[in-house]
């Protein structure tokens, strides 16, 4: 069975103690953040044209996926703020408060009018809504993941594992939303109103995941510490290698799910694919990580995280060139179809892992502050400007390849942070 680190041993848990409940409250709050990260992405495209017109398609979608990545950088400071909040008032709190201000940002995008009726004004808002789910988000996923993990310490993996299969939940449902009105609607229903339902839905979630949460019972890990008053001083005080090291871990997990999110463009924009197909095929990676990740979860309680984890990532720096080569060659259903399926097979493995590992790296006392930082300048740095940074070097390089070079980069770094953590903390 995977260890903790001899200094950090897992605190004794209550038997009675009631994780589904956690899991549902964590997991929901969860959904609802990549819920609305995903259908921005999926819909840049027709967000571009609304709300940055330039007369230019890969301008105004360079601007839209822009303003995607800056409200990243916002997450480092929601990481630092909701999660010293969470090591000194509880992870119920920070979660509570992160569920309102993604509730916030997502009724802003819902509603505000576009390019055309208020000009400026309408990217301005939809600039200020990022800003607010990225400030929301810095906190959410480290919140989220020491509340799981401290609900049942001897099976970290499968329960903090719900965190990716939420994500893969909400994967499904934003595609399916994609492929249903990408190929019922027409372009003008489209721009018109089409692309608020999927926002519109979002809303729906945000009530629920806050009623959960207000009445779910705190970590019981938490309650029998004495909370710190200076979270963040103590982790950088005494946890630097294990924040480097943690970073590292990240990197490979955020920029594969970034490339999900970037798919629906790459099929439509440079293999020439159908939006709806593209969708399509994009669903089968949610229900992969659905199914998969909690299995992988509970096989890493038994046989080690990062063991599973360099495995995965050795075979994605192998894999993904081949991938993205032959999906050039023979743009199809059926080709972008295969690489889903490996794709998402391989992600959902080293992913799935990622939060049961991270928070065995953290003691109790500073555990969300740490790893909300970690996590967050991981995303910030690596994930979040992805979608960016792709198009940008498909259109520097006119190499349809480039999302494969800069994967390939991710798993270098991500492995050798594993090596590290191996070495250096003895994780296995």
């Amino acid at each position: 069975m995977a260890q903790n680190p001899p200094s950090f041993p897992a605190q004794p848990t209550d038997v009675h103690a009631p994780p589904w409940r956690a899991v549902i409250s964590a997991s929901i709050g969860n959904a609802l953040e990549w819920f609305d990260l995903v259908v921005y992405g999926f819909f840049a495209a027709t967000i571009s044209k609304l709300f940055f017109p330039t007369g230019d398609d890969t301008v105004s979608l360079l601007l839209t996926l822009g303003t995607f990545g800056v409200s990243f950088f916002m997450r480092p400071l929601g990481a630092i703020l909701i999660g010293a909040y969470a090591d000194r008032a509880g992870r119920k709190a920070a979660l509570t408060l992160s569920i309102v201000l993604m509730f916030i940002g997502t009724l802003m995008i819902s509603v505000v009018p576009t390019y055309a009726s208020i000009g400026l004004l309408a990217p301005a808002v939809l600039v200020l809504a990022r800003m607010i789910q990225g400030f929301s988000a810095g906190g959410e996923f480290g919140s989220a993941t020491a509340f799981l993990a401290e609900h049942a310490p001897n099976r970290r993996g499968f329960f903090s594992s719900w965190q990716v299969a939420s994500q893969g939940l909400t994967t499904v449902l934003a595609a399916g939303f994609g492929a249903v009105l990408t190929g019922s609607l027409s372009a003008d229903q489209m721009n018109s109103w089409g692309w608020r339902i999927p926002f519109i839905f979002g809303l729906l979630i945000g009530p629920v995941a806050y009623y959960i949460r207000r009445h779910v019972d705190e970590s019981p890990e938490f309650q029998r510490i004495e909370a710190t008053t200076t979270p963040l001083r103590d982790a950088f005080s005494e946890q630097k290698l294990r924040l480097l090291l943690a970073v590292g871990i990240v990197i490979l997990g955020t920029v594969s799910t970034y490339l999900v999110l970037f798919m629906p463009i790459y099929g439509v924009k440079q293999l020439g694919l159908p939006a709806s197909v593209v969708f399509s095929a994009t669903t089968m990676v949610g229900v992969i990580q659905m199914f998969l990740a909690p299995a992988i979860g509970h096989l890493s309680d038994r046989v080690g995280r990062v063991r599973l984890m360099s495995i995965a990532a050795v075979l994605m720096l192998l894999a993904i060139y081949p991938m993205f080569a032959y999906l050039a060659a023979s743009p199809s259903f059926g080709t972008l179809l295969v690489v889903q399926i490996i794709f998402g097979t391989l992600m959902t493995s080293y992913f799935a892992p990622v939060p049961a590992l991270l928070s065995e790296l953290f003691p109790t006392h500073t555990r969300t502050t740490s790893l909300s930082l970690s996590y967050n300048t991981a995303v910030t740095i690596f994930g979040g400007f992805a979608p960016f940074i792709l198009t940008w070097l498909i259109s520097v390089t006119n190499d349809k390849l480039s999302p494969s070079y800069y994967l390939m980069f991710a798993a270098a770094i991500s492995l050798a942070a594993l090596v590290g953590t191996r070495r250096h903390l003895g994780f296995k």
